[in-house]
């Protein structure tokens, strides 16, 4: 299965114009790690229906929301029609990472929630969008992590789709990075019985070096898994 455009734009047409295909909510481990950043210039990558964007537009953030789905971000964009304060902080961006080179940036916050594509395109994506962190700004990839595959919980049927905290940190160059935190997080979601399961996200948080400064070590980083 190819994850194009056409396929995610089918995937929200198929819940109808005025029904959301996700929750609505910010993903939690985007709040629990940028909730203690100074905010500034943000890329949220995979936006969909925007509720990372718009949650980071409303904490202070200028977000550059981008996704491969035109139909997730007219929906994201009509969805804060009626908050012209927050609108005018985020640029809705429609773009295939696939195919082009994201944004340039500099921007202090990348994040990217649950972009889930085989190894070969996750790998150039995620060196693309790395290489958009300013100096000293931060780098947020999370995602479904391999083990969630022996729940009840529905997950992509392709087990190279998910990746683990380590497996992303190991493409970043420890001169370049600083690893903050680099874990497998549990998280309670519901399967499709509507039975509460609990999963694990894979969450890597990094800091760009500034220039002129060697490897640094964090006083207690997070190396679970």
């Amino acid at each position: 299965m190819e994850f194009d455009e056409a396929f995610w734009d089918e995937r929200y047409r198929q819940h109808g114009e005025h029904q959301a295909l996700w929750s609505g909510q910010p993903n939690a481990q985007l709040v629990t790690e940028a909730e203690d950043l100074a905010p500034g210039s943000a890329l949220d990558v995979g936006a969909g229906e925007g509720a990372d964007a718009v949650w980071l537009a409303r904490h202070g953030w200028r977000v550059t929301a981008v996704d491969i789905s035109s139909v997730a971000l007219a929906r994201a964009a009509a969805a804060v029609d009626d908050d012209p304060e927050t609108a005018a902080r985020i640029n809705w961006l429609h773009l295939d990472l696939i195919a082009a080179q994201p944004p340039a940036g500099p921007f202090d916050l990348v994040s990217a929630q649950y972009l889930h594509l085989p190894a070969p395109q996750r790998d150039g994506v995620y060196r693309g969008i790395a290489a958009s962190v300013a100096p000293g700004g931060t780098l947020l990839i999370v995602g479904h992590h391999p083990s969630d595959l022996e729940t009840s919980v529905r997950r992509p049927s392709d087990p190279g789709l998910l990746f683990t905290a380590e497996q992303i940190a190991a493409e970043l160059a420890p001169n370049d990075w600083e690893i903050v935190a680099c874990t497998s997080r549990p998280r309670i979601t519901n399967d499709a019985d509507s039975a509460p399961v609990t999963v694990q996200d894979s969450v890597l948080r990094a800091r760009r070096r500034t220039p002129g400064t060697g490897p640094l070590r964090t006083a207690h980083p997070e190396h679970n898994s």
